[in-house]
């Protein structure tokens, strides 16, 4: 699939425009994501799909998976497509790299989705869970 992608790269001619640099340390990450036109993110299996929310936190159009877990980190912030379709991958970039009024509203829409995932509020919402089980666990021992 890799090498397929790429040669559909190559055929609408976005080399220029398509960078995977490998492995980025964790503190240059938020570079890379700021610097970013958009960010594609194809993956068809994510325990959660941190990238996704790393690149809408610092406001880069993204364009991930309709599969796994990525639909739900992503939201209604990205652009959705199916990895296993290599047709629906390009038309995807093709369609985001040539809408700009589709990156500005992603741009915008990203940052406030990626707010509801961070750690304190998350942690607050775990908090509330374990804090009904218990009470739920109280009332059922004082039936």
């Amino acid at each position: 699939l890799y090498d397929e992608v790429f040669s559909r790269v190559e055929s609408l001619d976005l080399e220029d425009k398509v960078i995977c640099p490998g492995y980025v340390a964790t503190d240059e990450l938020p570079l890379w994501y700021n610097a970013a036109s958009i960010v594609a993110y194809p993956s068809v299996y994510e325990g959660f799909g941190l990238p996704v929310l790393e690149a809408q936190a610092c406001g880069a159009p993204v364009l991930t998976s309709n599969v796994s877990s990525l639909p739900e980190a992503a939201g209604d912030a990205a652009v959705l497509v199916d990895p296993y379709d290599v047709d629906a991958l390009a038309n995807g970039l093709e369609r985001l790299l040539g809408d700009a009024a589709l990156q500005l509203d992603l741009r915008g829409r990203g940052p406030i989705h990626a707010r509801q995932f961070h750690w304190s509020h998350t942690a607050r919402k775990t908090a509330n869970v374990y804090r009904r089980a218990l009470e739920n666990l109280g009332e059922r021992m004082d039936n």
